[in-house]
């Protein structure tokens, strides 16, 4: 048998293909899911004194950094005591106010975190709560917001510490941040 007796034709496979399929019909295209709950009011209000931070801070390579949707996020400077780590694990550290960044593409939700850290700075407040998410609705991109979010706190000076929050209150889908009070 030579190689042209071999040869494979198409033609059968693509109208069988073409059969099958002949009934089906293209699914509508959902709209992006609007937020039923409005931001807070720390959320929208706009800082009285921006402290805005220079302009690259958050350029810094996040290559290669990934966190997992369980992952307990942790972060404290050297001027924080371990005492005061525990307290704020342990939702011991009053919280002022809260910010939830479900639905918000990167930009937004840095551009929401960036204004939150101010208002609650130029308000005094010492420890707030930000809700990332946990990710589980990101698919095989992972935690994406809150693998953001660790990057994004540890570049702010005026944050001290911050760590996931408690069971009740979001777990690893949140964090308490502990602030400079000036």
């Amino acid at each position: 048998m030579g190689t042209k007796d071999r040869k494979h034709s198409n033609s059968d496979g693509d109208s069988l293909f073409r059969a099958a399929v002949e009934d089906v019909k293209p699914l509508a295209v959902r709209k992006r899911h609007e937020l039923s709950r409005k931001p807070s009011a720390a959320a929208r209000a706009k800082p009285k004194a921006p402290e805005l931070q220079p302009d690259g801070i958050f350029a810094s390579d996040m290559a290669g950094q990934t966190t997992e949707p369980g992952e307990e996020l942790t972060f404290r400077r050297d001027s924080i005591s371990l005492a005061t780590m525990r307290d704020l694990k342990r939702g011991k550290v009053p919280r002022k106010e809260a910010l939830d960044l479900h639905g918000m593409t990167s930009t937004e939700a840095q551009d929401a975190l960036r204004e939150f850290i101010s208002f609650a700075r130029s308000n005094r407040f010492r420890c707030v709560r930000v809700v990332h998410g946990k990710g589980l609705g990101s698919g095989n991109r992972g935690a994406v917001l809150k693998t953001r979010v660790n990057h994004w706190l540890r570049q702010y000076p005026e944050v001290l510490a911050f760590c996931s929050a408690r069971p009740a209150e979001g777990g690893t889908g949140a964090v308490y941040i502990l602030l400079k009070t000036r």
